[in-house]
């Protein structure tokens, strides 16, 4: 007879790493459920162009917003400047659906998901680098993919 337990027996350990990884992208898209999401401190010199998000009431930005923050991060974070610029600088997310006023959310989002992965990485000494980053980031956006609370 099958003990209720013996499942656990059968499964195969999960590395340290990829078990980190995955609570990482569960906190973050936790974080990301609320808006504006968790900040520690704002420094109104270096991020006092998004003091508005925090001073005023703003909606929740549409879920594009988020996805193409996500498309941000994961370019900021494998150093493709070429393709961060040329979005930027040719507008291109009015050509994925969001509108003008959703720049500074936008920013403001990949700005937020590239600070949290590079803390990580700061506070696992560069255990966590770039590529494992990216890694979390595939994890979180699949997480963000499943929320049963959906982002509108």
């Amino acid at each position: 007879m099958a003990s209720r337990w013996d499942y656990l027996f059968e499964t195969k350990p999960v590395p340290l790493m990829d078990h980190l990884l995955e609570e990482v992208a569960k906190l973050l898209a936790k974080d990301l459920q609320q808006w504006p999401p968790p900040v520690q401190e704002l420094d109104l010199e270096v991020g006092g162009q998004y003091a508005a998000l925090f001073t005023e009431p703003t909606p929740r930005p549409a879920r594009a917003v988020y996805d193409e923050a996500l498309r941000l991060s994961r370019w900021e974070l494998a150093r493709e400047h070429d393709a961060y610029d040329d979005y930027m600088r040719n507008k291109r997310y009015l050509e994925r659906g969001l509108a003008p006023t959703d720049r500074l959310t936008l920013l403001f989002l990949n700005r937020w998901i590239v600070d949290q992965m590079l803390g990580l990485g700061e506070s696992t000494d560069g255990r966590v680098n770039r590529r494992l980053m990216l890694q979390c980031l595939d994890r979180l956006e699949a997480r963000m993919r499943v929320v049963q609370t959906p982002i509108s």
